[in-house]
């Protein structure tokens, strides 16, 4: 079939979603809507509780309040799509829209990556450099580190965003999957994708590699330092501290592992679609829980804040 000119004008995709398993509508449904529903919640009770109790007024919590709004950002702007997909058979998105879910998941998904490495470094500070954590720590350096974060990664996701509107699209407009996403979309286009391969590769070994390599050093550091304690209670102590972050690095790279460490010639559209919800759903519903759940700190915190709200 001849196109016209305007060949890269494409006013919508259609996002297969999971339509090849109808008999699990239901089923998704209500899966993605309790998800989303924990995950919100979950997220504004970290960051509500954060702002409101001075005794989590440290870079550890000051973070998590970070880490709390990207899992907002990061599944508000899969999930909702995802549903209105579920419930109606008119699975459409618009170029525009498209772009915008790209943008806001490539920069929510990166920040998060790029956040657990600070996050590994503040622990790192903490349990290595106690004499020292307060004033190298300063809420100055943490303000900057955290606006840091949310500015390399809102560039990097603004010129992988960028560089897919400039690619052709003239043949097949549905995207094996169930969101906008890089890898089926550089499978629909007719225009070379060499440039966009390099910048995704480019992007991936430093928020999968570097980062990850960095975390590593950081654990390495901390694991030697708490083995070098004398008392089994300072040790506890210690462990405590960061055992909630570790946990939450384990979860989310395992997860993005899984969904970008391949080859692009061997893209599973099923796989993808599993692992994907993994990162941008499960994650951030369980990131809540994980630091409610095995931090004291916040378990106290919150302790005083519910009786205070009955009275």
């Amino acid at each position: 079939i001849m196109v016209s000119s305007n060949e890269t004008m494409v006013t919508e995709f259609v996002l297969e979603g999971f339509s090849e398993h109808p008999s699990l509508r239901l089923f998704l449904i209500g899966c993605f809507l309790t998800l989303y529903t924990m995950a919100i919640l979950g997220n504004i009770a970290i960051i509500a509780l954060v702002t409101s109790s001075t005794g989590l007024h440290s870079p550890m919590y000051f973070f998590l309040c970070n880490l709390a709004t990207m899992d907002i950002v990061c599944t508000s702007s899969v999930l909702p799509k995802a549903l209105v997909g579920l419930i109606s058979d008119d699975n459409t998105i618009s170029f525009k829209g498209c772009m915008t879910q790209l943008f806001f998941l490539v920069w929510s998904g990166s920040s998060e990556l790029l956040l657990l490495t600070v996050m590994a470094y503040d622990r790192y500070m903490a349990i290595c450099h106690p004499l020292h954590y307060s004033s190298r720590m300063s809420p100055h350096l943490c303000g900057a580190l955290a606006m840091g974060v949310w500015s390399i990664c809102a560039l990097s996701a603004s010129i992988n965003t960028g560089l897919m509107t400039r690619l052709s699209f003239c043949g097949p407009k549905v995207i094996t999957h169930f969101f906008c996403e890089i890898p089926p979309l550089l499978l629909l286009s007719c225009s070379s994708t060499r440039i966009n391969s390099i910048m995704t590769l480019v992007a991936d070994a430093f928020y999968g590699g570097i980062n990850f390599i960095l975390t590593l050093l950081s654990y390495g550091c901390i694991i030697a330092s708490i083995l070098r304690m004398r008392s089994t209670e300072g040790k506890r102590k210690a462990f405590s501290t960061c055992s909630s972050h570790l946990i939450v690095v384990c979860v989310f790279y395992s997860s993005v592992f899984c969904a970008y460490i391949s080859p692009a010639s061997s893209y599973s559209p099923e796989r993808s679609k599993m692992t994907s919800v993994l990162y941008s759903v499960l994650s951030p519903t369980l990131n809540p829980l994980i630091y409610t759940l095995r931090n004291k700190d916040v378990k106290l915190a919150l302790g005083r804040l519910l009786p205070s709200s009955s009275y």
